[in-house]
C-alpha cells in the first residue's frame, strides 16, 4: 500500500524512469512510484512530463498543484476511476432524496458528536453539553440546520467568542488549508469508485464541482480542528503548511481495525456509498479518535 507523502517545493523538472519518480533540481533523487501516496507540487516553476502524468493516473497517485503561495489550487482527476463509472452515474443520478436526506442526517449528527466530543477534552464542559443535546435534534436533511447551530457554539468555544470563519486570520487560513487537504482525498476516493463528485446529497452549488466530496468530508473537519487548536498559528506561511500535512499520519479506528488517515478515508467513502445504493444507513462505517 502507498504511504509516502512527496511535497516538491523548489524549481525542478519532474519525470518517470523505470517505476521511479525522478526529480532534477539543484540534485537528482529517485522516488519509487508505488511508495507515494500523494504527490504536492507546491512551485508553479516545476515542469512535468508526459510520461510521468500518464504513471502518477495509472498508479492512481493524488497530485495536487498549488498556486504561488503555496495554496492548493487543483488536482489531477483521471478521466476513468472504474471500470463501470457509467453505470454508477446512472445510479447516483438515480438516488432517492429520502436515503440522502437520511444519510446527511447520520453525517451531520456525528460531526456534531465528535465535535462535542473535542470541546469535552478541552475541558469546555458548557459547550460540549450543549453540542451533545444538538445530535439527537438533527432531523431529516437537517432541515433545522443543527450544523450551522452548532458551528457557531463549536468555533467561538475553541478560539473565543470574537472570532468568526470570515475572519482573514491565520487560524482561518490554516483551517482551510487543511479541510481542501481532506477535501481533495474525498475527490480522490469518489473519482476512484466512479462516481461524479458535482452531484452531491446536500450540497448542490451550481458552482462546486466537489458538492459530493463537500458532503461525505464534514466528519474529517474535526481532525483539522484539532491540529490547528494545537498549533495556534500566529503566522501561516510554509512551515506551518508543512505542519499540516502531518495530518495524514494520523492513525484511527475505523471498521474494528487502526487504519491511517488515507486509508480510513477510503473505508468510510465506500461504506456511505454503500449505505445509499442500499438504502441502509446501518452500513456507514464512522471512524473514532484513538
Amino acid at each position: 500500500m502507498s504511504w509516502r507523502t512527496v511535497i516538491i517545493s523548489n524549481q525542478a523538472k519532474l519525470d518517470y524512469k523505470m517505476g521511479y519518480l525522478v526529480v532534477r533540481g539543484f540534485e537528482t533523487k529517485k522516488v519509487l512510484l508505488d511508495e507515494i501516496s500523494i504527490l504536492l507540487i507546491e512551485n508553479p516553476a516545476i515542469s512535468i512530463t508526459g510520461c510521468l502524468i500518464e504513471a502518477l493516473t495509472e498508479k492512481k497517485v493524488r497530485v495536487i498543484f498549488c498556486d504561488k503561495k503555496r495554496n492548493p489550487i487543483s488536482e489531477l482527476t483521471p478521466h476513468h476511476g472504474s471500470h463501470d463509472s457509467t453505470a454508477k452515474i446512472r445510479t447516483q443520478c438515480a438516488w432517492k432524496q429520502e436515503i440522502k436526506g437520511q444519510v446527511w442526517q447520520e453525517i451531520v449528527s456525528e460531526k456534531i458528536r465528535k465535535q462535542s466530543q473535542f470541546l469535552l477534552d478541552l475541558g469546555k464542559e458548557r459547550e460540549a453539553e450543549l453540542l451533545y443535546s444538538y445530535v439527537n435534534q438533527v432531523e431529516l436533511s437537517d432541515s433545522t440546520n443543527r450544523e450551522g447551530h452548532a458551528a457557531k457554539v463549536y468555533f467561538n468555544g475553541l478560539f473565543g467568542m470574537h472570532f468568526t470563519r470570515s475572519a482573514n486570520i491565520p487560524i482561518n487560513a490554516a483551517l482551510n488549508y487543511g479541510y481542501s487537504m481532506i477535501l481533495s482525498a474525498f475527490n480522490r476516493e469518489i473519482t476512484m469508485n466512479g462516481y461524479l463528485t458535482q452531484l452531491g446529497i446536500f450540497h448542490d452549488n451550481m458552482f462546486n464541482h466537489y458538492n459530493l466530496a463537500c458532503d461525505f468530508m464534514e466528519p474529517f473537519r474535526i481532525i483539522v480542528d484539532r491540529l490547528v487548536y494545537e498549533m495556534n498559528p500566529v503566522q501561516f506561511e510554509k512551515e506551518e503548511k508543512h505542519e499540516l500535512w502531518k495530518m495524514l499520519s494520523t492513525t484511527v479506528y475505523i471498521d474494528n481495525t487502526r487504519q491511517m488517515l488515507d486509508h480510513a478515508i477510503k473505508i468510510y467513502t465506500r461504506s456511505v456509498l454503500d449505505a445509499i445504493n442500499d438504502c441502509d444507513i446501518s452500513e456507514i462505517k464512522f471512524y473514532e479518535f484513538i
